[in-house]
């Protein structure tokens, strides 16, 4: 029997690769989504037509709304019956600077980036029982620059929540993260932009979505590893070589 995977955020970027390469392996795949229905739908039917012997379905959330939330495990377990994998991969990525930070933004990072997995991860436990769960933090979360002030602290907490989720639900359930870096350009940009961004990292060169979905099997097939972050980032969480 295929296991299933639950993907927030799943329709666009490093969800959607994820995604397709869980279901490359034989995994059923939970698409979640908010506003990108046909990017949903589309993953969903090329998915259905490239693996017609696993089940895929698209499952729309806001992650602002905690009713939304609250019922989303449940209605992915109800359509495959059980749910192996959480992968609270959406986020928001806002700049503002501390002193430039309204309420709404810092709620509205904080919402997608920690409430909701949150929510997620206690649903998953309570209702699921036994898995593995994979957060998607940031490479930020390893220094302190405030350009992205409540983006940054919202997956700083989520790496606090990894590791408090992996002691308190193993052995039955293993948490872990992975931090990515300069892996896809933001909307608007290209892969120059990329480049000249990964010049002030060791490796020198971007990194693309590769190395993340090799973290990602690494972590399902190591069944002794739960707490742990994995960096996906070129060695950018080292800092820079002055």
């Amino acid at each position: 029997m295929n296991q299933t995977a639950l993907i927030t955020g799943a329709s666009k970027r490093i969800g959607r690769s994820i995604a397709g390469h869980l279901a490359a392996k034989g995994w059923n795949v939970a698409i979640h989504y908010n506003v990108s229905s046909a990017d949903a739908e589309q993953l969903v039917v090329r998915l259905r037509h490239n693996y017609p012997n696993q089940l895929f379905k698209a499952f729309r959330a806001n992650l602002t709304i905690v009713k939304e939330v609250e019922g989303l495990i449940s209605s992915v377990a109800a359509f495959f019956h059980e749910i192996n994998l959480l992968v609270n991969n959406a986020s928001v990525f806002d700049k503002g600077h501390l002193k430039e930070t309204p309420v709404e933004l810092f709620d509205h990072q904080f919402n997608v980036n920690l409430k909701a997995p949150f929510l997620l991860m206690r649903d998953f436990a309570n209702l699921v029982k036994k898995g593995n769960i994979i957060n998607l933090v940031d490479t930020r979360i390893t220094n302190n620059r405030s350009d992205f002030a409540a983006y940054s602290l919202s997956k700083k907490a989520l790496w606090e929540l990894t590791k408090m989720a992996a002691l308190e639900l193993s052995p039955e359930i293993r948490v872990n993260a992975i931090a990515p870096g300069v892996t896809l350009p933001p909307d608007g940009k290209d892969e120059d932009y990329l480049s000249k961004l990964a010049e002030d990292i060791p490796m020198k060169r971007p990194g693309g979505i590769a190395p993340v979905l090799k973290c990602l099997d690494f972590i399902l097939k190591n069944d002794y590893l739960t707490g742990q972050l994995l960096f996906a980032d070129g060695g950018e969480n080292l800092g820079q070589n002055v």
